[in-house]
This record gives C-alpha cells, sequence and structure tokens, in this order.
C-alpha cells in the first residue's frame, strides 16, 4: 500500500512544520539545531516526524518500554518467541553482589527471570557483539548454577524433611540480543540465531543445564530487507532491529499488539526529543 505514513497509525507524531516550529520558538534548541550539519539536521527531523523509524535499541526507550517490573507480559513474550515455548509466568531475580562484568556502557538490558518451571533466564542486550564473547556467557551462567545450588543448600540445612539433591538444579538460559554482531557471526551470512548446548560425543545423555543463544540482530536484519515476518520470533527481531517505515507499518498491520509497543515508544519520543536536543547544548 503506497502513500500511507507512520503518522497514520500513530497520530502523536509532529509533522515537519510543527517541529520546525517548535525548535524555531526556542533560542537554546534553535542555536544547537543550526550548529548540526545539514545530514544530522535531516536525521534529526527524519526521526521526529516518523519519516525514519525509531531505533527501539536505544537505551532510554528499549530499558522504558521492556521493563519487566511494569510490563512483564512483553519481556514474557520475547523470551516465549526465542525459546520457542510458551511462558505463562516468571519473577525478576536480583543480579548476584558478584559482578562479572565491569563494563556495563555497552549494554542496553540485562535481566534475569526465573519462570514458573524453575528454569532460569538471563537476557542481556548487548550493542557490540565482540563484547560478550562465549567466556562471558559461561560466567554468566556458572553465576546463575551457583546461586541454585547455594538456595537448594540453603533450604534444605532450614528443613529437616528436605534432602538436597544436585537434581533439584535446573536449566540455565543464557540469551544474548546482540546489535553489532563479531567475526564469528560473519562466517554464517544467512544464519542469525545460534543454539547451543552441551552434549556428548557418544550419544550418551546426561542433564547438563547450561543453554546459550545468541542472536545477531544486524543478520537479522539483512536477512530480511523484504519485510517478510514469518511467526513470533521473526516479528520481535524485527521490532528490535528495523527503523524502515514500511516494514514498521507492516508488523503493526500482521502483528497488532505491537502497535502498543510503538505507541509507548513514540509519547517518549514526543516528551525526549527536544530534551535531548537541548541537553547536548550544555
Amino acid at each position: 500500500m503506497t502513500g500511507r505514513k507512520l503518522k497514520d497509525y500513530f497520530p502523536m507524531i509532529r509533522t515537519r512544520e510543527q517541529v520546525l516550529r517548535d525548535i524555531e520558538s526556542d533560542a537554546v534548541l534553535k542555536a544547537k539545531f543550526e550548529s548540526f550539519s545539514e545530514d544530522r539536521r535531516k536525521e534529526f527531523l527524519d526521526f521526529c516526524t516518523g519519516e525514519r523509524g525509531v531505533k527501539n535499541l536505544y537505551d532510554s526507550f528499549f530499558n522504558a518500554v521492556m521493563n519487566p517490573d511494569i510490563y512483564p507480559e512483553r519481556v514474557r513474550d520475547l523470551i516465549s518467541a526465542i525459546l520457542g515455548k510458551r511462558i505463562v509466568s516468571f519473577r525478576v531475580m536480583q543480579r548476584s553482589s558478584f559482578s562479572i562484568g565491569d563494563e556495563k556502557s555497552l549494554v542496553i538490558m540485562d535481566i534475569v527471570v526465573e519462570i514458573a518451571g524453575g528454569e532460569i533466564i538471563n537476557l542481556e542486550v548487548q550493542k557490540i557483539g565482540y563484547d560478550f564473547p562465549g567466556e562471558r556467557a559461561a560466567c554468566y551462567a556458572s553465576d546463575l548454577t551457583i546461586r541454585q545450588y547455594a538456595r537448594a543448600r540453603n533450604e534444605a540445612s532450614r528443613d529437616p524433611d528436605k534432602v538436597f539433591s544436585y537434581r533439584s538444579i535446573n536449566p540455565v538460559y543464557t540469551i544474548v540480543l546482540i546489535e553489532r554482531s563479531g567475526r564469528e557471526f560473519a562466517r554464517f551470512p544467512d544464519r542469525y540465531i545460534h543454539r547451543f548446548a552441551q552434549q556428548s560425543d557418544t550419544g550418551m545423555r546426561m542433564n547438563l543445564v547450561h543453554h546459550y543463544i545468541f542472536v545477531a540482530l544486524d543478520i537479522f536484519k539483512k536477512t530480511h530487507q523484504n519485510g517478510a515476518i514469518e511467526g513470533d520470533l521473526d516479528a520481535w527481531l524485527m521490532f528490535l532491529c528495523t527503523e524502515n517505515p514500511e516494514q514498521i507499518m507492516d508488523l503493526c498491520d500482521k502483528h497488532t499488539e505491537f502497535r502498543s509497543l510503538y505507541r509507548h515508544i513514540y509519547e517518549i519520543c514526543r516528551n525526549r526529543s527536544y530534551r535531548k536536543l537541548r541537553s547536548r547544548s550544555r
């Protein structure tokens, strides 16, 4: 369908004339805006007016609309799509007091949840792939396993009717969504999701509890340039990575549940865009 605009879906998006009028009426905003290069002015105006889609992985947007304490159903649906199984409920767990990662500036989101069956899921959204290598993922998974062990030991010590068993340790899933993947992922240009689990070289089965899922959002974006969406996983990954207005509108048509997320983001965008522009002038 031609001629449609994001503003038709989200009326709170302002026109170019309204945005320029607001900037013109504020001396600080006007001075800063005029200091931009021509390309940067166009980028800012396109962003505010819906000519270009919102970058949903921008920290303040993503953490606001995917806050697990306020919108648990959104986080639940995202994790369900990635795991390929329906999660009914979860509780948010506090991070261990022992800090594994000493560099958080490139982390967009980092949450740990325990689902109803006892499995623990660490969901991390990372800007750059090489900052989350396999060794770091193993450290995160090991930390969560040890926390389960300590909890089970403590519960058994306080209840004489309970006997500690290692079989009470539940699976741990480390899910890493990567905005810009590294060289390891580039070797698989047509594969954007990689699932790892420990297995024997003999075929023997043993419940080794660590599972890892790495999702290269930039590769997904390249392989879905035509906007094809098949299933909930594709829908969520498209939401996370696309800035293309046509793809956003197609997503909202085919998966109407995303309209409320985009509506939330555009409300934030309207309130924060000028504040961000003003803050850069200080």
